[in-house]
């Protein structure tokens, strides 16, 4: 674990947004479309602790970006090279643009200066989205990612993250997938080799520093 000297500089407010990944209603609430991991994301504290860190960021003035995955009803434009992709179509619940599936999951609160970003294709949130730009626009260094799941979503976003210039900062109770042990194992064996792990309360530690203004490239 880092030092709160190394992860307080890494979470300077004025260069730092915070990453929810799919924490969508139709995915981790209780009538998500895949009822194991929405039961991990729960169970785990996770979701809740994805909650926590959207409050202290609010709070601190630090930017925050949901990262939505949908469909259109048609399935126009939609991945289908993969059996995930696949198997989504079948599953009783859809995530399809515009209902309720696709809305943040509680207990998360979305303010007007947050940002909602949609993709309708693909695995990764950053990737072919408008995350990167708007990244850079916000005068972004250091992403710290959040949300579901470990086993495709999360990898995913920390590594577009890291081949895009970004330091990644994963808190290791904000994250879930299946199995639970799973995420345990990707955690130390894959994503502490190129992000900063770290304790949601270790991060919140930094968040809740006094406020400061953000500062964004001219």
């Amino acid at each position: 674990m880092p030092s709160y000297e190394q992860l307080s500089e890494l979470l300077d407010p004025a260069t730092t947004v915070l990453l929810t990944v799919e924490c969508q209603q139709g995915v981790v609430g209780p009538d998500g479309a895949l009822p194991e991991l929405a039961r991990e994301a729960r169970s785990s504290g996770a979701l809740a602790n994805v909650a926590r860190l959207v409050a202290a960021a609010h709070e601190s003035g630090i930017q925050v970006v949901h990262a939505i995955a949908e469909r259109r009803p048609d399935g126009r434009g939609a991945s289908r090279n993969a059996r995930l992709f696949r198997a989504a179509e079948r599953l009783p619940v859809q995530q399809l643009s515009g209902t309720k599936a696709v809305r943040v999951a509680a207990p998360i609160e979305v303010t007007e200066e947050d940002f909602v970003v949609r993709r309708l294709h693909g695995l990764s949130p950053i990737q072919g989205t408008d995350v990167d730009a708007l990244l850079r626009n916000l005068g972004c260094r250091t992403l710290v990612v959040t949300g579901v799941s470990t086993n495709v979503a999360i990898p995913n976003a920390v590594f577009d993250a890291v081949n895009r210039g970004y330091t990644a900062v994963v808190p290791s109770d904000a994250v879930a997938g299946v199995p639970s042990e799973y995420t345990a194992a990707m955690i130390r064996h894959t994503l502490a080799l190129v992000a900063t792990i770290a304790t949601t309360n270790e991060v919140l530690g930094c968040f809740e520093r006094p406020r400061r203004r953000r500062i964004t490239p001219a």
